[in-house]
């Protein structure tokens, strides 16, 4: 069910019958703004974007505004969103890009603008996210092999480097799907790959591969082939973008190209604009100040913006990372499709993010960190920046979990933080279980020396943190082995992920969903903020103390098998983890867990880089009893048990193999 309310007369809604009857919901003008009041029966809200301080939001107050914090978010994020589900069953979305402020104490109080509409949702949490999802549309389905292993370190800055990096993941036998080059573009155009000799074109030209040459390059001889190379060894390729035409330092070397992109912007009006009609520049003490931003409100902008990174997916590049976009500073703004800066404050970042997503293809990648409602529109999202202490390692899971309520499926995090100093092995290992279990797995690392110089001291002088950079930072050469399992056994996992993944856009679901959000009446569900199902069929309890090892975790009614023991435990009761088990992941009774077919070898078995088509598939079969719906590019298959009985359905041309799972 959905209403909404715009006037001020109370509306009775019916709370979830289990919770305890009704809840009344009275909106009053307040000056400039309106008041939201509701009076319901809760112990849970979620959602609110990307809220590193808790999954819960009760007792807390979450102010909806897109802001850019470098590590240690606290009350900050980078993707906010007037939206939040109580565990008793309702839902508000306040129509709006501005500033709102939600205080959750025994009433909730909402301020928002005396505009703007409010959507009320009455379900359970399931059905109500799903519906505040499809005010947007569905999510969009990432390639398949951005559900692999991405790899990134910012001092990656030459083909040089690149090919230092796949000597190591094959030396070391790590596979990887991803890599993100940041350090990749001229630091001007952030367009052109570095060393390129081209003849500067005005009023928007733009280049074709051709025109480049990049012979004499000491960074990028051949970036096409380059990719190529990538390609066969099955490694697609992302490349770092920021939205600014950016104001070039006094200490940097001038770049023509970057002078005629900044005329044509303002005499076009393709950036964003001050109400006097100069162009609005991002105010001093900011990332990136002096620059202007493009309008992405603005046809023309679009047009000019992404003409000139064409020849780029020409060439081969499989996509782009969207950093940035959180640059909005002042109100006094103009846009092209007549957003205020009020509202631009919150979804200029969302403009950024809906304009590549628009220019790439389905076979293309978007990896981004900024966002406002109907984020989940955007392919990927990631949590930002963390330091590489255990802290961090906390609330960049409570930013995951909530963006998880807000609808986003598909989400990662960096592997135990890309600044500060290395991480420890312990912090690092801790991370990998847990990356290797949300919905995309990646590790990067900030520049050596660069922005944060003073906070980042890296292994002599090497920032990477690459499994064996870590390994070799703390003279621990075994770690090399032990970070291999997790990684192989992701890739392993491939065919679920991926199975998962179609399922989430198709049925509006998140792919990474609290305990609450499928046992909603369960007050052990609603306590529980560092658990969570990975689908239908796992449950994963990180370990988030230092050096730890077992943990106390509820776990749901039925029965739960161990992954990695075996062992079969009952739900509806906490319990603590066994030491036997490598991280505290559960099989799901009556669940099954879909793998490539080398996994019935063993779960780390080696089957390289391939993320193509699955044809060979082995299943873990949890419990006596169950049915498995199976997803792929051609197939939607069902595969039944009862005891040693297997039936399969719309398996053709599949291999297939089971064990069962049954403590």
């Amino acid at each position: 069910m959905e209403e909404r309310i715009m006037g001020s007369a109370p509306c009775m809604y019916h709370a979830a019958p289990e919770k305890g009857g009704q809840a009344v919901l009275r909106r009053e003008n307040a000056g400039e703004s309106d008041i939201l009041y509701i009076d319901v029966p809760y112990e849970g809200a979620y959602g609110m974007g990307e809220k590193y301080n808790g999954l819960n939001q009760k007792g807390k107050t979450a102010v909806n505004q897109v802001v850019e914090k470098f590590c240690r978010q606290g009350e900050n994020t980078y993707l906010a969103a007037p939206f939040f589900v109580t565990d008793t069953g309702l839902g508000i979305y306040v129509e709006t890009a501005e500033k709102t402020e939600f205080r959750f104490r025994d009433t909730i109080e909402c301020e928002i603008p005396a505009e703007a509409a409010v959507h009320i949702f009455a379900g359970t949490i399931e059905e109500i996210i799903a519906a505040y999802m499809k005010i947007f549309g569905p999510a969009l389905l990432p390639p398949k092999y951005s559900f692999g292993i991405w790899v990134s370190a910012n001092h990656w800055n030459s083909r040089k480097a690149v090919e230092e990096q796949l000597r190591e993941l094959e030396e070391y036998g790590f596979p990887a799907s991803v890599m993100v080059l940041e350090a990749w573009s001229d630091e001007a155009t952030f367009y052109i790959w570095n060393g390129a000799d081209y003849e500067p074109k005005p009023d928007g030209g733009a280049h074709t591969c051709e025109e480049f040459d990049f012979s004499k390059s000491s960074y990028w001889p051949d970036p096409e082939s380059m990719i190529r190379k990538l390609h066969e060894k099955d490694i697609r390729l992302v490349l770092w973008q920021i939205p600014v035409y950016k104001k070039q330092g006094s200490d940097e070397r001038v770049c023509r190209q970057l002078e005629l992109d900044r005329e044509n912007a303002v005499r076009k009006a393709l950036c964003v604009r001050k109400e006097d009609g100069s162009p609005y520049r991002i105010p001093e003490g900011n990332w990136f100040a002096g620059s202007m931003i493009p309008d992405f409100t603005n046809p023309e902008t679009k047009e000019d913006w992404f003409g000139k990174r064409q020849y780029l997916l020409d060439m081969g590049v499989d996509g782009f990372k969207t950093d940035g976009g959180e640059f909005i500073y002042e109100s006094d703004l103009l846009f092209s499709g007549g957003m205020t800066g009020a509202e631009a404050k919150n979804a200029y970042a969302q403009t950024y993010t809906d304009a590549y997503t628009q220019f790439l293809k389905e076979e293309n990648v978007l990896f981004s960190r900024a966002g406002f409602a109907g984020a989940h529109r955007t392919p990927i999202h990631w949590g930002g920046d963390q330091q590489s202490e255990n802290g961090e390692l906390y609330s960049v899971l409570q930013a995951g979990l909530s963006a998880a309520m807000t609808g986003i499926p598909f989400w990662s995090f960096d592997i135990a933080g890309f600044a500060g100093p290395l991480p420890s092995p312990d912090l690092y290992r801790r991370a990998t279980q847990l990356a290797c279990f949300v919905p995309v797995m990646q590790w990067h690392s900030e520049p050596d020396g660069g922005q944060f110089k003073e906070l980042m001291p890296g292994m002599d002088g090497n920032n990477e943190r690459s499994p064996w950079n870590i390994a070799k930072a703390w003279n621990c050469p075994a770690f090399i082995d032990e970070m291999r399992f997790w990684h192989r056994l992701r890739i392993n996992l491939l065919p679920y992920l991926y199975s998962t993944a179609l399922q989430c856009c198709r049925e509006y679901r998140p792919m990474m969903r609290p305990l609450v959000y499928d046992w909603q009446q369960d007050p052990e569900a609603v306590r529980a903020e560092d658990e969570y199902m990975l689908g239908n069929s796992l449950l994963a309890a990180p370990l988030l103390q230092e050096n730890q090892r077992i943990r106390s975790l509820w776990l749901p009614e039925g029965s739960w098998y161990g992954l990695f023991s075996r062992k079969k435990y009952e739900g509806g009761r906490r319990i603590e983890s066994d030491g036997e088990e490598r991280f505290p992941v559960y099989l799901r009774a009556g669940h099954g867990l879909a793998l490539k077919g080398s996994a019935r070898e063993g779960l780390d078995a080696d089957t390289g880089n391939g993320t193509g088509k699955c044809e060979d598939l082995h299943f873990l079969l949890a419990g006596e009893t169950g049915a498995e719906r199976f997803w792929d590019e051609e197939h939607e298959a069902w595969i039944r048990w009862n005891k040693t009985k297997v039936d399969l359905e719309g398996t053709d041309g599949l291999h297939i193999t089971w064990e069962f799972v049954t403590g």
